[in-house]
């Protein structure tokens, strides 16, 4: 009987591990059809109106509408039958982020009685992860707010203000003091 289970396990593992295989060989060949097809339709990889810009707009919006979806209990699209609170969807609202791939203009999902709080894109959050610590470490390097919001503007597209950059570097350094004037335990 234990034999048995074994060969099972084993099957198992090998059939999913043969899964894992094929859907890698899957995404390779996706992600090679987009390049392509990019390149023949002449759009930069990066940039403005980039693939890799495109692609995050897609896949952000794409997770706010499960995200959505899940809070409302139905799809888009749908009726709910059972929809107690009386709550809808109600449309979008345009909201450019910063990624690591330059700003990107997204579509938010919006319901009609203001509950939904998104957590990819979090209400009133403009940067995505990546930005932050990339200005600490240029900061760290010695550049000033403005050598760094030239930086970001010329590598990345993204215009960011001197003030945002310094709210970002004051964030830190206040997380700092606060770590070095903390109590020490006794020893």
């Amino acid at each position: 009987m234990v034999t048995v289970v074994q060969a099972s396990t084993e099957i198992d593992l090998e059939d999913a591990e043969v899964a894992r295989k094929q859907t890698k060989d899957t995404d390779r060949e996706l992600v090679n059809e987009l390049v392509e097809q990019a390149r023949a339709e002449g759009i930069e990889l990066v940039g403005e109106n980039g693939l890799l810009g495109r692609l995050t707009k897609l896949v952000l919006e794409s997770a706010l509408e499960g995200e959505i979806t899940d809070h409302l209990g139905y799809d888009k699209h749908e009726r709910s039958d059972n929809n107690d609170s009386g709550n809808a969807r109600n449309g979008t609202r345009s909201k450019t982020v910063i990624t690591d791939v330059g700003p990107v203009e997204i579509s938010v999902p919006r319901d009609r009685d203001g509950s939904f709080d998104p957590k990819i894109v979090r209400k009133r959050q403009r940067r995505l992860s990546g930005v932050d610590e990339m200005v600490i470490s240029l900061a760290a390097k010695g550049l000033t707010t403005g050598e760094i919001s030239a930086h970001l503007a010329e590598v990345y597209g993204a215009q960011v203000s001197k003030q945002t950059i310094s709210t970002i570097t004051d964030k830190v350094l206040d997380g700092m003091a606060e770590w070095q004037n903390r109590p020490l335990d006794a020893a």
